[in-house]
């Protein structure tokens, strides 16, 4: 499949990108990933390996979009849960190990 990732035309297959993600080490996931073979990867470390230009070249929503046209399963940042605030007194009986409504 032909796709331009940084104004660059690349010829990309399933195959080719699981060949050249072969051996690599994901690293952690702070935002978008892809799932490549049984790894979940940053976006940004498989646009870099695939293409080899740094990772300040191109988006995120490029190696999505590329990634995605060739069934790669793409996930978004992952959302944090709402922090639970606790009033002074809930707090507190908390700590004492009490519950209080």
């Amino acid at each position: 499949m032909r796709c331009v990732i940084a104004r660059f035309p690349f010829d990309l297959t399933k195959a080719g990108v699981l060949e050249s993600m072969k051996g690599v080490k994901p690293e952690p996931v702070t935002g978008e990933s892809v799932i490549i073979g049984r790894r979940q990867y940053p976006v940004k470390q498989v646009g870099q390996v695939i293409t080899r230009q740094d990772r300040r070249d191109f988006s995120a929503g490029e190696v999505i979009r590329a990634m995605t046209r060739l069934g790669f399963t793409c996930r978004a940042v992952p959302t944090a849960a709402p922090a639970l605030t606790l009033s002074p007194l809930q707090r507190a009986s908390a700590m004492l190990g009490t519950n209080v409504a």
